[in-house]
């Protein structure tokens, strides 16, 4: 827990973590981005869709910052009118459920809201104890599901993540990156 619980009774706990999943990539996997865009761009310019180069070329500049920036660390509070993080609160109301899932060697928090909207949060957990923390007490307001119900866009996100290239010691966990710690 931070100190910031002592200045604050509203705030049940809290904890610091990268803002997103993050693992430093070889120039391997750059290299890939740039060789499947130009290839998809040869297609394209073959087809005549030119104007179709643009919004591809943006998507291989997202996936290049993405995978050469580090995140910035952020804080996230558990407190008892709901969760904040990142300037956002989202109210007990609201929330319908929770689960996690592991993506680089790091717990992700998934957050939803109750139907029709179901919009999902997610917050990077950096450790073990976080999350049985985290757990407890989340667990008091909405429920907890240990397997996640998955959408057909869900099943489609993770066939296409099979498809990406992984680099060497990915699947085992995680060797090159340390997950941030809490901050005592």
């Amino acid at each position: 827990m931070d100190q910031e619980n002592n200045l604050n009774p509203q705030v049940l706990y809290s904890w610091k973590a990268p803002l997103r999943p993050y693992i430093k990539r070889s120039q391997k996997i750059i290299r890939f981005y740039i060789a499947l865009t130009l290839l998809l761009s040869l297609i394209i310019v073959f087809f005549g869709d030119i104007i179709l180069l643009i919004p591809l070329w943006a998507l291989m500049f997202i996936f290049y910052v993405f995978t050469v920036t580090p995140p910035s660390e952020i804080s996230n509070k558990i407190t008892r009118f709901g969760i904040e993080t990142v300037g956002t609160s989202l109210r007990w109301e609201t929330l319908d459920h929770f689960y996690f899932t592991k993506r680089f060697g790091y717990e992700i928090l998934t957050l939803v809201t109750h139907a029709p909207y179901d919009f999902h949060t997610y917050l990077v957990v950096p450790n073990n104890e976080v999350k049985d923390v985290v757990i407890q007490k989340l667990s008091k307001r909405i429920i907890f599901q240990d397997e996640p119900t998955k959408t057909t866009i869900d099943k489609i996100i993770d066939w296409l993540s099979r498809l990406v290239p992984h680099e060497e010691g990915e699947n085992e966990g995680v060797k090159n990156h340390t997950p941030f710690s809490i901050n005592p």
